[in-house]
């Protein structure tokens, strides 16, 4: 009997995917292995580090065979993990992605640099929405309610932990990404000066019934107000 599509805990074993389903949709939601020579560049900045550093917030989207094709992902408190990332995760890729000099030059020197400026994640009008996250899916897997099940145990797992709120940056390009947001119910955060950039959050109250699928002890400990199916 097949297995359908289901939200699942992070395994080790992910990661390639996770990596793969970040190439592929990290060009303001498209396929961005034309523009980095290195195509570990993307997955380094916006998905193993949260993966590696906090793998009991990482959730795949399995497609019924065990390979993960969606994934959302992040922190519980931005500062304490902008503190393990300059300590633990800068040591572990700076050896394959080393510190540009002077000013960038290239998108490549550019994206390298924000590995050495994890800071730049913490501003005082986030302060309020401690958490943040990335949610990533490969495009035949979008549009069909899996992003939605991907964020209501992301966010059930924070709420778990008594964490009230959580906050996102997006390209403010990505029109159909803010659509999605929107629905969500993520409002705008006033920031000065974001750039290209949107920050959008909101509590962690649930965004309606998921299919979790979690059922590790752990992971239940984790989302105890998420849905769960054998």
């Amino acid at each position: 009997m097949t297995e359908t599509a289901h939200v699942r805990s992070y395994r080790p074993g992910d990661r390639e995917a996770l990596a793969d389903i970040c190439v592929r949709t990290a060009d303001n939601g498209g396929d961005s292995r034309h523009l980095y020579p290195d195509p570990g560049l993307m997955p380094a900045l916006f998905a193993e580090p949260y993966a590696h550093l906090e793998p009991e917030l990482t959730f795949v989207l399995d497609d019924g065979s065990g390979r993960a094709v969606g994934y959302v992902l992040g922190t519980a408190d931005t500062p304490r993990f902008v503190d393990a990332f300059r300590r633990v995760w800068i040591p572990r890729v700076s050896g394959r992605f080393p510190e540009p000099e002077g000013e960038p030059g290239t998108l490549t020197e550019a994206m390298t640099a924000l590995i050495y400026r994890p800071e730049r994640m913490i501003l005082p009008e986030l302060a309020a929405y401690p958490a943040h996250l990335h949610i990533d899916l490969l495009p035949p897997w979008q549009r069909k309610g899996y992003g939605r099940e991907l964020m209501g145990v992301f966010l059930d797992a924070l709420h778990a932990r008594g964490i009230p709120a959580v906050h996102l940056s997006m390209l403010t390009a990505n029109t159909p990404a803010r659509a999605f947001y929107d629905r969500l119910g993520f409002g705008v955060i006033d920031v000065p000066d974001p750039g290209p950039l949107t920050y959008l959050g909101r509590s962690t109250g649930g965004v309606g019934p998921t299919r979790w699928a979690g059922s590790e002890g752990r992971a239940r400990a984790r989302a105890e107000a998420a849905h769960t199916e054998g």
